[in-house]
């Protein structure tokens, strides 16, 4: 029993230190990571006209999130 409280106190502890965790990324070094080099695509240029072309399709149809008309405009 003794045994069960210390590890649930231990696992509480860990739990609740997690959140006082200062961030590692400062805010001045995160425009380094938003840069596009960092993206996972190859050719951000092309994702980002996809995406664009995407966005348009699926709020004409209203099934995505955006929002707007089939022709590209918005």
């Amino acid at each position: 029993m003794k045994q069960e409280l210390a590890f649930l106190l231990f696992i509480c502890t860990v739990t609740l230190g997690g959140c006082a965790i200062e961030p590692w990324v400062k805010p001045y070094e995160r425009a380094n990571l938003a840069d596009p080099i960092m993206s996972f695509n190859r050719d951000p240029v092309s994702a980002s006209y996809i995406h664009h072309v995407y966005d348009s399709r699926e709020g004409a149809r209203g099934a995505g999130i955006a929002t707007g008309g089939g022709c590209g405009c918005n």
